[in-house]
């Protein structure tokens, strides 16, 4: 009877594993034909070996950042040298380049297909026509400007607060929330600005989280960086120090090793990221995050929900599971702000909530972010979830699971713990 018993146990564990093996096989048929930045060793050197030609620049010099960062592209022509434009696209970019800023690193640059018009790296790096013809959308959507109480402050929460320490970028994303600080020209924030931001948090005991940003605080030269740093650890309240940078992803040679030997005299120093597609996590990418892991920085990445880039339920699972790979943890998904020149990356509410039931269950707590709208004008960040409670009784809850079957929970008033004891 044992024995019996033991085989209808077994006979239902194995009918269940094929239930569940059957609910990954769409993602199975597809991940494969999705662009990986780790499958294009042989596209990125032939990129990456025309790029160098064109700037008549060495394998030293592709690895330095300084010169990643010198030489980033920003005119027609030499784009037109390495990608392929037709006179429309030119035209375009010449257009909006009178508007808004772009550049492009010569890392970056590599990544692009330069004969797919809906390249992922292009939608994010090379302006459109679309920037300007719109006239929907804010420059300032987070209401930065209202919620600056000193130096180059944002304050939104009533324990942490940013320091924006420069407009300057590896790569100037085209759906950028700041674009508006950009201008044309690189500015680090000057030391009398940041010594201001400092001293107004010195003098504010309960702030107890920093987040340096930008623009990119990693543009920063190491003993600029460090002087922050420092000057932020030696503030009693100060609890940890955040850093939000995309150069892991569009110049990974910033990430050195002078650079990640400085970082680890402050911990805790925590850094997220900015990867929005699975082509953007290459090798490179990989080392960098490696090298920062390895230094005991915790790494967690926050994704822009951009239309026909990753608003896709098999992308953005995709784009999580190699982020894990590479040790860096899937924090959020931000709903794209309508920013002035970006709106035509937004998306439906529906796609991220889509993409988050779809996440629940199918892949490991590990790989599920949070999806945020940030309330506008600067209200602070709300969590958008899919329904999972559907009603409350007397005694019991309505649950839907991820699979949804609709399950009733017990569930009773919590008991004064000293009536128990």
């Amino acid at each position: 009877m044992k024995e019996i018993r033991k085989n209808q146990k077994r006979k239902i564990s194995l009918e269940r594993a094929e239930e569940l093996k059957s609910r990954i096989t769409d993602y199975l048929q597809v991940k494969d034909k999705i662009p990986k930045g780790m499958n294009l060793d042989k596209e990125y050197k032939e990129a990456k070996e025309k790029i160098l030609k064109v700037l008549n620049a060495t394998e030293d010099d592709w690895n330095n950042y300084k010169w990643q960062l010198t030489n980033r592209i920003y005119d027609v022509e030499t784009l037109n040298k390495i990608i392929n434009l037709s006179e429309d696209e030119k035209e375009q970019i010449k257009q909006v380049g009178q508007k808004y800023r772009w550049s492009i690193s010569p890392y970056y640059l590599s990544l692009i297909d330069k004969n797919d018009k809906y390249d992922p790296i292009r939608m994010m790096s090379v302006p459109k026509a679309a920037e300007i013809v719109e006239n929907k959308g804010d420059m300032d959507p987070m209401g930065e400007e209202y919620t600056n109480p000193a130096g180059s402050i944002t304050r939104r929460y009533p324990d942490r607060l940013i320091i924006n320490v420069t407009n300057e970028c590896a790569m100037y994303c085209r759906h950028c929330q700041r674009r508006r600080n950009i201008g044309q020209e690189d500015e680090h924030r000057p030391n009398k600005i940041i010594k201001e931001s400092i001293e107004y948090i010195r003098n504010n005991s309960e702030i107890r989280d920093v987040l340096i940003t930008g623009g990119d605080p990693l543009t920063l030269p190491d003993d600029k960086l460090e002087w922050i740093l420092k000057d932020l650890k030696a503030i009693d309240h100060v609890d940890y120090i955040r850093i939000g940078t995309r150069t892991p992803v569009t110049m990974p040679q910033r990430i050195t090793d002078d650079l990640v030997n400085m970082l680890k005299k402050y911990h805790p120093i925590f850094l997220n990221t900015h990867f929005n597609h699975p082509k953007e996590i290459t090798k490179e990418s990989k080392k960098a995050c490696e090298k920062l892991a390895n230094v005991g920085i915790p790494l967690g990445n926050q994704a822009v929900l951009l239309n026909g880039i990753n608003n896709d339920k098999f992308v953005m699972r995709l784009l999580n599971h190699e982020l894990l790979k590479i040790r860096v943890k899937p924090y959020y998904i931000f709903h794209a702000k309508h920013v002035l020149g970006t709106t035509h990356f937004n998306t439906s509410v529906d796609d991220g909530i889509e993409i988050m039931e779809y996440l629940r269950g199918y892949t490991s707590g590990m790989a599920i972010p949070t999806y945020i709208i940030n309330a506008p004008k600067g209200q602070g960040k709300t969590p958008i979830l899919p329904e999972y409670l559907i009603s409350r009784g007397k005694d019991h809850i309505l649950i839907r699971t991820w699979e949804g079957r609709v399950i009733k929970y017990e569930n009773h008033p919590t008991k004064d713990i000293k009536d128990i004891y």
